[in-house]
């Protein structure tokens, strides 16, 4: 089943109203708390939340609903990762809200387009999707400048590391990612891109901001 344009055109106007900037979190947490457990993150996300190893991802400035629900995901087996899901499984609901709030105070990375010949093939895709298959717009969920949408737990996607966004989505194509009923939507979008698409996406949400 193809996304169509229109079905989720409305969502834009959602995201573009929301930002990682506003004053409270959408999470019940203590980012002093949240600093003090994140100990246990920096060997693989940075001791700020940005990863110096593209295949992880970088996390500082993500917002706080999101980061939760892939740790509880995490935690319950819905998502697997061998790195990942033992160390949910050590966290309480409480630690997990914590650093949900803590790396959401951080500031994101700012890094640029990973290659600049596929920036006008990413930049359409992102801002314009593929009108002939129908396939929506990047933004219309993330946001024109990346910034995610808190309230509906869409990711925040600008400088995140090409490669890291280039296997998520490799992933959703091949349904090795499931997590949730919003994760079909990722499967329908990705599973209509080719690997050029893939790599001109990824390249290009590295160098939003």
């Amino acid at each position: 089943m193809k996304i169509k344009l229109a079905s989720l055109f409305a969502l834009a106007g959602l995201a573009l109203a929301t930002s990682q900037s506003q004053a409270e979190s959408l999470v019940d947490g203590s980012a002093e708390a949240g600093k003090a457990k994140s100990q246990i993150c920096t060997a693989c996300h940075g001791t700020e939340g940005n990863s110096s190893n593209a295949q992880w991802p970088n996390i500082a400035g993500q917002n706080a609903p999101y980061l939760l629900a892939q740790l509880t995901a995490f935690k319950n087996g819905s998502r697997k990762d061998p790195l990942m899901s033992s160390q949910a499984m050590m966290l309480s609901d409480e630690d997990m809200a914590n650093l949900a709030v803590y790396f959401e105070s951080l500031p994101a990375a700012a890094q640029a387009i990973a290659n600049e010949d596929l920036l006008s093939r990413g930049e359409a895709l992102y801002r314009g999707g593929n009108k002939e298959d129908e396939t929506s717009a990047c933004m219309a969920c993330h946001g024109p400048t990346g910034r995610g949408n808190p309230a509906a737990k869409y990711p925040a996607l600008q400088g995140q590391h090409a490669a890291y966004t280039a296997k998520q989505l490799n992933d959703y194509a091949d349904a090795a990612r499931t997590t949730d009923g919003k994760t079909r939507i990722m499967q329908d979008i990705a599973a209509s891109l080719d690997k050029e698409d893939i790599a001109a996406i990824s390249s290009y949400v590295q160098g939003l901001k």
